[in-house]
């Protein structure tokens, strides 16, 4: 699973990490980023989805890596 924060998009809304604290933090200047480690979805993590469904401006994207 791969994770993209169009930073240029992100309001700061916070949803994402409402939705899937174990994957997804706001910075210093509250916009979403992931947290360390957690590039990878979190290991697939379900809410990972949901978090990017909940963004009001849909600024995440989540694709499936091709391995």
């Amino acid at each position: 699973m791969h994770i993209d924060i169009d930073k240029d998009v992100c309001i700061g809304a916070g949803q994402c990490a409402l939705a899937a604290p174990d994957v997804f933090t706001q910075d210093d200047d509250g916009y979403s980023t992931l947290l360390p480690g957690r590039e990878d979805g979190g290991g697939g993590d379900p809410m990972v989805r949901e978090a990017a469904r909940a963004c009001p401006v849909s600024a995440i994207t989540v694709s499936e890596t091709v391995r």
